[in-house]
């Protein structure tokens, strides 16, 4: 299941992103929020976060204005690798080389087609592993608050 959330300015995307994810038979857990009145990211990241954390659900998408304030909201839940990106590639290799199990997008900065490509690729790439594995693994020593 993938967990999904936004602020105000991305309502929409969100929900264009969860009709395709649905569409493709990929159930869809929505934190919120669900209009266009004022709502902080934070909390719509923290929600988010936290499911995909405690494995409630699988991986997250998270969308705000330009992806950048929500992602460093969701890095704060311990062992969260919240990604925001603007092309597939990036979001490909965030898959493959930094396990990453949040995808976040600005509504302002990337249009419906391209967001969905960017999806699909973070969800089709598979964490290779290996020499990777090692430096996440460095992360989460970081995160556990441990000098390298």
């Amino acid at each position: 299941m993938i967990a999904i959330g936004c602020d105000h300015a991305a309502t929409a995307l969100k929900e264009e992103l969860k009709d395709y994810l649905e569409a493709k038979g990929i159930p869809v857990r929505d934190f919120g929020t669900y209009g266009e009145a004022k709502a902080d990211y934070p909390v719509s990241a923290s929600k988010v976060a936290r499911a995909v954390a405690t494995g409630e659900c699988e991986r997250g998408v998270l969308l705000c204005g330009t992806g950048v304030g929500i992602s460093i909201a969701a890095n704060k839940v311990r062992g969260i690798r919240a990604v925001c990106c603007s092309e597939p590639f990036s979001a490909k290799l965030s898959r493959m080389h930094n396990d990453s199990n949040i995808l976040c997008m600005g509504a302002r900065v990337v249009g419906p087609e391209l967001a969905k490509m960017i999806l699909d690729e973070w969800l089709a790439a598979a964490f290779e592993g290996g020499r990777h594995a090692a430096r996440v693994a460095l992360i989460a020593r970081i995160e556990n608050g441990e000098a390298l």
